[in-house]
């Protein structure tokens, strides 16, 4: 079974070398890293493509001429594996808010689901103890808001840690999609529920990063908070089952 974890990167270059040793520090067989970097001016490209020396057939990069937005990274990635033959498709931060020592437990509970979400707010996870209350309640408050608008059957819904059967992935048209920052990741979700597919969650801590900059913002906040609104519009009476 190819699994293919795709990882946008922009400015990670401190990141993706502890991201990448732990991630195939559990030696998960057929294990695959592919690496979508946006001309990151700090390097990260060419961080990456020593990365991929050293691990040769196993890691790959996709060289982006700029900074064109997460949703169209994953679009990108996800096309990619697929045409590379993969049997499931990983979604992963650089930054190590994602544990890579869940992956395993995320592998496991995709023997009986299409979509496995690492989640922040099923039983058993939880985000950073030291972010301040108002961030966990802004934190809280978006992902109930997307939740409660599309009736996501699911407690993350804005959680960007993923795993896709190929058939899952396949059954959506993932490359319509017109959200480019992180919503991209709910529109995902969203399909996937039209779909008719199957969810099942895998608790996870979600920690703060310590290297680099955050790409959240005030403006990604805002238009991920409109975007929601728009795509209950855009797919109304739409069903891809």
């Amino acid at each position: 079974m190819k699994f293919v974890q795709v990882i946008p990167t922009y400015n990670e270059a401190q990141n993706i070398p502890v991201l990448v040793r732990a991630l195939f520090f559990h030696a998960i067989p057929d294990h695959h890293i592919l690496i979508v970097d946006d001309n990151s001016p700090d390097g990260t490209g060419q961080v990456a493509k020593s990365l991929a020396l050293e691990y040769d057939g196993r890691l790959s990069v996709l060289h982006r001429q700029g900074k064109e937005g997460l949703g169209k990274a994953y679009i990108q990635g996800f096309k990619h594996a697929l045409d590379q033959g993969a049997d499931v498709i990983g979604m992963m931060d650089a930054d190590l808010s994602h544990p890579p020592d869940r992956l395993p437990a995320l592998l496991n509970a995709l023997e009986n689901a299409d979509v496995v979400i690492g989640s922040r707010y099923c039983p058993g996870g939880s985000v950073d103890k030291d972010w301040p209350a108002w961030r966990k309640g802004l934190s809280w408050f978006g992902n109930t808001y997307a939740r409660t608008i599309l009736g996501l059957p699911i407690r993350d819904a804005t959680g960007g840690y993923r795993l896709w059967r190929r058939s899952a992935l396949e059954s959506i048209p993932f490359e319509d999609s017109r959200s480019n920052g992180y919503v991209f990741i709910v529109e995902l979700a969203y399909m996937a529920k039209l779909a008719g597919l199957s969810f099942a969650e895998v608790p996870i801590y979600f920690a703060e990063r310590t290297q680099g900059d955050s790409k959240m913002s005030l403006r990604i906040q805002v238009e991920a908070a409109l975007r929601v609104w728009q795509l209950r519009g855009i797919y109304k009476n739409k069903s891809f089952d």
